[in-house]
């Protein structure tokens, strides 16, 4: 007898539908309370593909579909949604998109994985990244879908890629006259409010092509719509045939850990949830002369350099930040600029998520960073513009500024970037 693993796996892609297992009356006692035990733990929310699995792809009745997504594109039991679409006959799936660290997320920043044959299911898989306009648009028509499916975790910060990466497919289907369709998935910092500077359109680049907050507090749907009634007709000169997924189950004040849902990471050093929380803070470390934890196991939580001590530490934890301590930390990565040589600095531990506010942190270690250690400097390419949107940070910084002046120079139009979010927000 021949077994097929399409059928198979069709079989089982009611499990994306939430279906729950049988268990036997002849269970003894133990079993059901292990049973019961696992019914409390159970996953509460319900992606946007559970959602469109369990209601039997009816929004892709009779379409050619290509899917837009990576690693982190998975169902409430880790299987690749991309594997448990293939195997239903009930969707078409003709080709699938990556982007920076590719479909199946094994390059580091910057990188990405070409073009190719997916093993696994045998489908075409296209390489996004870079890739944006005319030239996005010309690959949409000649991969020959009609409806573009885009499911793929965020991690909260304006300067995560896969948001641009969402935002130049849209505008792309839209200049090919595609349909387009975003799965949401919840956003791990939370969805209780936009922070930080707002993009200066002068500082427009793959970190950030529109002005929204730098942690933006938005699920990838709610991105979506707002890009669709904000940006994306004056890009493409049309709005994109849009539908959105919702999840249910969601709270705009549910950390990751309250979704029930695994983490994958959805880039190499987006290692877990809790990296996702500091990450729009701690990112801007990218744009200076200091390690930011690549090459360790807790990237963008451990900070530091050659030549730093405990000084640094003390700084920050005199600030007093709201729901963070400080400690004092040394460590040799593994790989990046630093590789095999020790560097000293901190290590962040929140310990009160909701008081915590990862982009006034990362402010105040800067400020601190540069008044203890003489060592301290931007990247010659001003990269931190790029992350901050503006010249601004980096500029206060320099002139001696303290972190409530720097936080406080952007509170005007982070208030009207917060009046323009309200209206595409989805959730309570």
């Amino acid at each position: 007898m021949t077994v097929s693993r399409r059928a198979l796996l069709a079989a089982g892609a009611g499990g994306a539908a939430g279906a729950a297992p049988v268990v036997s009356a002849a269970a003894d006692g133990r079993r059901a309370g292990c049973q019961a035990a696992a019914a409390e733990r159970s996953v509460r929310v319900r992606t946007g593909f559970e959602r469109l699995a369990a209601d039997g792809y009816r929004l892709l009745e009779g379409q050619r579909v290509g899917v837009i997504t990576n690693q982190s594109g998975i169902t409430s039991d880790a299987r690749g949604v991309v594997d448990v679409m293939h195997a239903d006959r009930r969707v078409r799936v003709t080709a699938v998109f990556g982007a920076e660290h590719g479909y199946r997320g094994t390059p580091q920043a910057g990188l990405s994985e070409g073009d190719y044959a997916d093993p696994s299911t045998g489908l075409p898989v296209h390489d996004t990244y870079r890739k944006s306009g005319r030239a996005l648009a010309e690959l949409f028509a000649k991969a020959g879908v009609d409806t573009l499916v885009y499911d793929s975790q965020d991690a909260g910060a304006r300067f995560y890629t896969c948001i641009w990466t969402l935002y130049d497919c849209m505008v792309a289907a839209a200049t090919a006259g595609k349909r387009f369709v975003v799965l949401d998935r919840p956003n791990p910092a939370s969805g209780r409010d936009a922070l930080g500077p707002v993009l200066d359109r002068a500082h427009s680049t793959f970190i950030g092509r529109a002005p929204i907050a730098q942690a933006h507090g938005m699920t990838v749907a709610e991105l979506a719509l707002l890009y669709n009634g904000e940006f994306v007709p004056e890009a493409a000169g049309r709005a994109v045939e849009l539908a959105v997924v919702e999840m249910s189950g969601w709270r705009r004040a549910d950390f990751f850990d309250a979704t029930g849902l695994p983490w994958v990471p959805p880039s190499p050093n987006m290692a877990t949830p809790d990296t996702a929380l500091v990450y729009s803070g701690t990112g801007m470390f990218e744009g200076t002369n200091m390690s930011e934890g690549r090459g360790t196991v807790r990237p963008f939580e451990m900070l530091g350099a050659e030549g730093l001590d405990g000084a640094w530490a003390r700084a920050a934890n005199a600030a007093d930040l709201p729901g963070v301590h400080f400690r004092e930390a040394y460590y040799v990565p593994t790989f990046g600029p630093f590789q095999g040589r020790t560097v000293g600095g901190l290590h962040i531990h929140v310990h009160d998520r909701y008081a915590y506010d990862p982009v006034r942190t990362g402010i105040a270690l800067l400020v601190t960073a540069k008044r203890t250690w003489s060592g301290f400097a931007w990247r010659p390419d001003r990269f931190i513009d790029k992350l901050t949107g503006s010249t601004r940070v980096r500029t206060m910084i320099d002139a001696g500024a303290d972190t409530e002046t720097v936080v406080g120079s952007w509170r005007e139009e982070l208030m009207a970037f917060r009046a323009v979010r309200r209206r595409y927000l989805r959730y309570d």
